[in-house]
């Protein structure tokens, strides 16, 4: 039968043209020369704040740390979600376990691209589809403060996931879905520059949109949901909405965003919970502008009239 030895033949080649484009497609990419350029030296007391901004002890500190030794990025906490269980690695500057090797190049395409020194794809636990958003120069900032930080050994776990999720070269193909650099909420010209710089602090370095925006089954983010509120990506509950939308902080002042990111109350005298805790704990590091730009962008932007989960129209 010569159709089908054509038809089989075609198939096979076809499939493989399919096969090297998607590994040309899902190529790690690193950062231009250009983007390098504009990283310049770096401060440590300016890349404390975006330390702070960034929740770095959120994740990377082990858990149950207090005080200074939240400061100390051995990592090991363990994320547990539909994909499997990711692990934090060690960020200290321990040159063997954590990151004392790097560079500063080294860290602008992990945080910028999602790329490790060795050129494999970084898990998207690890919020740099966030983090894109961020300046070269702030990435230096933070790595000159991070070079001010103890080297700790131990090297955390290994993730935990199964099959396809384990296949890092698929992130490749993720990347060009959901790794942007432009911000999520297009402001109009003559926006206050506070709205404008907390855009920056929650779409960039402050990654709130990685909780608070529900996710496609894909994982990437809904952005026409932006901060809408989600599912918890471990275990169970919501994260709520921080939009004026219904269900939302509507009802708050920019006044009372702010006095909660730094005391942790809430305008009714309720206390922070959760894993809110430790972000507060990091906003509350900030200064006292940093915390009013965040209010400002929070009440700023498009409200989402449904929150999470999306509310059921009534039957007709």
């Amino acid at each position: 039968m010569p159709w089908l030895k054509k038809f089989i033949g075609a198939a096979l080649v076809l499939g493989g043209v399919g096969a090297v484009a998607g590994w040309v497609l899902s190529a790690p990419v690193r950062l231009d020369a250009e983007t390098v350029a504009k990283l310049g030296p770096g401060d440590a007391a300016r890349g404390k704040r975006i330390f702070n901004a960034g929740g770095c002890t959120s994740c990377h500190s082990k858990p149950g740390s207090k005080g200074d030794a939240r400061l100390q990025l051995v990592g090991g906490l363990e994320l547990k979600t539909p994909f499997g269980t990711f692990v934090p690695p060690n960020i200290s500057q321990d040159a063997k376990d954590g990151i004392g090797a790097w560079s500063v190049e080294d860290l602008a395409n992990a945080m910028l691209k999602g790329v490790s020194p060795t050129g494999e794809h970084f898990y998207p636990a690890f919020p740099y589809a966030s983090y894109a958003r961020m300046k070269p120069s702030d990435i230096a900032d933070l790595y000159a403060f991070l070079k001010t930080l103890p080297a700790v050994a131990g090297k955390a776990p290994d993730h935990a996931l199964s099959f396809p999720f384990n296949i890092r070269r698929g992130l490749g193909l993720w990347k060009r879905l959901y790794l942007s650099d432009q911000p999520v909420v297009p402001l109009p010209d003559g926006t206050p520059d506070p709205v404008m710089a907390g855009r920056y602090l929650v779409e960039g370095p402050g990654h709130c949109g990685e909780c608070h925006t529900p996710r496609a089954f894909t994982g990437g983010s809904k952005k026409s949901q932006w901060l809408a509120g989600a599912a918890a990506a471990e275990g169970s509950g919501i994260v709520p909405n921080i939009t004026s939308g219904e269900g939302g902080i509507g009802d708050w002042s920019e006044a009372d965003i702010a006095n909660y990111l730094e005391t942790g109350f809430k305008p009714d005298f309720d206390s922070v919970g959760g894993a809110m805790v430790d972000v507060q704990k990091n906003m509350a590091e900030l200064t006292p502008e940093d915390r009013a730009a965040i209010s400002a962008y929070l009440k700023a932007i498009p409200p989402h009239p449904n929150g999470y989960p999306p509310r059921k129209k009534p039957a007709s």
